[in-house]
């Protein structure tokens, strides 16, 4: 099993987090982003950089997945392909993506981005803050404690 990270948006503190599992867990942890990524020096945590383009990220992580492994990510779209994959799918606010919700997630973001579209002001994602955190941290902690077997 390995973690994999769609980690152009991925918070920093969040980042950190994920290293600290990695290292405490030797889970592997790659960062997945279009841009160059700095990391800690460690056998078990890596960065891809993808060329810049839509999906190209995503793509990557979906093509490289393996059934069990699971990906960080507050895209909503790639996190139903990896469901759909047999993979897991975790957003960075501690929120699991599981088959039963979604489907709801999906209609959610279509239904946001066609108000977008229309010129409703939606505002974005609140600031992420210090339960949100420690939401992520008790969410990946726990499907470690259940999902690896180091």
């Amino acid at each position: 099993m390995q973690i994999w990270v769609d980690a152009d948006a991925c918070p920093k503190v969040i980042k950190e987090i994920l290293f600290r599992a990695s290292d405490r867990t030797q889970v592997p942890v790659t960062l997945v982003a279009n841009q160059y990524l700095q990391t800690p020096p460690s056998k078990l945590i890596n960065a891809i950089q993808v060329p810049a383009g839509f999906d190209v990220a995503d793509n990557l992580i979906v093509e490289k997945l393996a059934p069990g492994d699971l990906v960080i990510t507050a895209d909503i779209p790639l996190a139903a392909e990896v469901i759909e994959k047999g993979g897991h799918a975790l957003n960075p606010r501690g929120e699991m993506y599981t088959r039963d919700n979604i489907r709801q997630r999906l209609s959610m973001r279509d239904f946001m981005e066609t108000l977008r579209n229309s010129g409703v002001e939606t505002g974005g994602p609140a600031t992420m803050n210090n339960h949100d955190r420690q939401q992520f941290a008790n969410k990946l902690d726990r499907f470690l404690a259940k999902h690896h077997k180091g």
